[in-house]
């Protein structure tokens, strides 16, 4: 998360802190003022290519990234929007490239779109994600392109995203408690609020979903807008048979190489993109597929770091690991992958973990129970939200596991050097808990994304 501070701001950030300034930054239950702003832009959301609108506690940001990895592969122009970003407000727009990979918008085209949906806004009470949804339809709507991925925010049925009224497809991904002051305190509430990205008579694709709960919601809703509707576990799915993954839908069986993304639930991940880019009109080879699973990218999640600042300061032959992954549910999913990552080579675990006080830090936590040995809790640059380490520390011994706070990444790096058994590998070393400590990590290794 960029750091407003920062004496070199470019343009587009200078205009993003003053937005910051005048605007709430939360979550506002209304799409009136968002309809408001871009009936002045001249509804630019009415102008864009097919949209793939994509909804979930988790899951969503991995399903964007392989269904622009397939798009691509396919030679199309590829418009994605996804937040929160890393290290710079950039990443949230990139920018369809015919026969290429998509590029991050530049400063000068960011700077320029920023200045006229605020000229356009004139003034009027709205939220900071609001503006930049509206720049996000701006952009898009004047690149040429063949198909918008379109993250949601937060929730999705007042989500400044869905006023995209006939999406090509909409894919609700994984649904867990998250965001409960906003989206409700059970699964199946926080399910409804998803399912409001569903539009009468458009397709849908529902990931896997953990909650059965949630999975009823999703069907009914689909079933009373009259949607078709394809299920993970029932109409497709994906899984691991000798070192590849097999695919399967009702129209095809496809054996294609492990996705590039590392974890098992990078699989179901992948095969509801592969699904949701079928329903929304596109064809799908198995050349396209094989492709995307070996040139997917999605930092941040998962990534592995072999270079940088971070890999300097850690103990030489550590394995390091950054993830933003900030719920139970992604904790859960994380500690899977750290589990297989230990069954094929034996590492000590060890976190180094920020959060925010949004969230649940405990149940994150009990995921790593019984295979982190120890954690190292640090402070967040760039959010308000960010708990202090030492109170950080209470919630991991609350949940099971053994804690020490830090004041920074390095000076966490640094005890663990100290602690370090000689007798023992190098430890494998997992930095997370937060989006914003993945893009504090990212920052201070030197390996934004691109």
């Amino acid at each position: 998360m960029t750091d407003m501070t920062k004496p070199d701001m470019s343009e587009a950030e200078r205009i993003i802190e003053r937005l910051m300034q005048l605007h709430p930054k939360g979550f506002d239950l209304s799409l009136d003022r968002i309809t408001r702003l871009l009936e002045k832009l001249g509804n630019p959301h009415k102008r864009l290519p097919p949209v793939i609108h994509v909804a979930g506690t988790n899951g969503k940001g991995s399903v964007a990234a392989f269904s622009r990895a397939l798009l691509e592969a396919a030679g199309l122009a590829v418009h994605v929007h996804t937040s929160p970003h890393l290290v710079n407000w950039n990443e949230r727009y990139r920018i369809g490239v015919a026969g290429a990979p998509g590029r991050l918008v530049d400063d000068a085209m960011l700077a320029d779109a920023l200045a006229r949906v605020e000229a356009a806004n004139d003034g009027q009470y709205i939220t900071v994600f609001e503006i930049l949804t509206a720049v996000t339809f701006v952009l898009f709507a004047e690149q040429p392109a063949d198909v918008v991925v379109l993250e949601v925010g937060l929730g999705g049925r007042f989500d400044a995203t869905n006023v995209i009224s006939n999406p090509a497809v909409s894919v609700i991904m994984p649904i867990s408690l998250d965001h409960q002051a906003y989206l409700g305190d059970r699964v199946e509430l926080i399910a409804a609020e998803k399912a409001g990205i569903m539009k009468t008579g458009s397709p849908v694709v529902i990931g896997y979903q953990e909650y059965d709960a949630a999975l009823d919601v999703l069907i009914a809703t689909a079933e009373r807008l009259k949607c078709p509707t394809a299920i993970y576990g029932q109409d497709f799915s994906a899984h691991e048979e000798h070192g590849r993954m097999v695919y399967q839908d009702e129209f095809s069986l496809v054996d294609a190489p492990l996705p590039r993304l590392p974890g098992r639930h990078q699989l179901g991940n992948a095969a509801a993109a592969i699904r949701a880019v079928k329903a929304a009109g596109f064809s799908v080879t198995d050349r396209m597929i094989e492709k995307a699973m070996t040139s997917v990218e999605w930092p941040g999640r998962l990534q592995r770091v072999t270079r940088g600042r971070i890999f300097d300061l850690a103990p030489k032959g550590s394995e390091i690991w950054i993830d933003g992954g900030h719920n139970p549910g992604a904790g859960e999913v994380i500690a899977e992958a750290m589990a297989g990552f230990e069954e094929k080579s034996a590492r000590p675990l060890v976190l180094i973990a920020g959060m925010i006080n949004t969230k649940d830090q405990v149940g994150y936590f009990k995921a790593f129970a019984g295979i982190a040995e120890y954690v190292f809790t640090v402070p967040i640059h760039g959010s308000d939200a960010a708990i202090d380490p030492v109170v950080l520390a209470h919630a991991v011994f609350d949940a099971g596991l053994t804690a020490a706070p830090t004041a920074s990444i390095e000076e966490a790096l640094e005890e663990l050097a100290k602690r370090l058994d000689p007798a023992k590998p190098a430890p494998r070393i997992l930095i997370g808990g937060s989006l914003y400590l993945a893009g504090n990590a990212l920052a201070l290794n030197g390996t934004p994304p691109q």
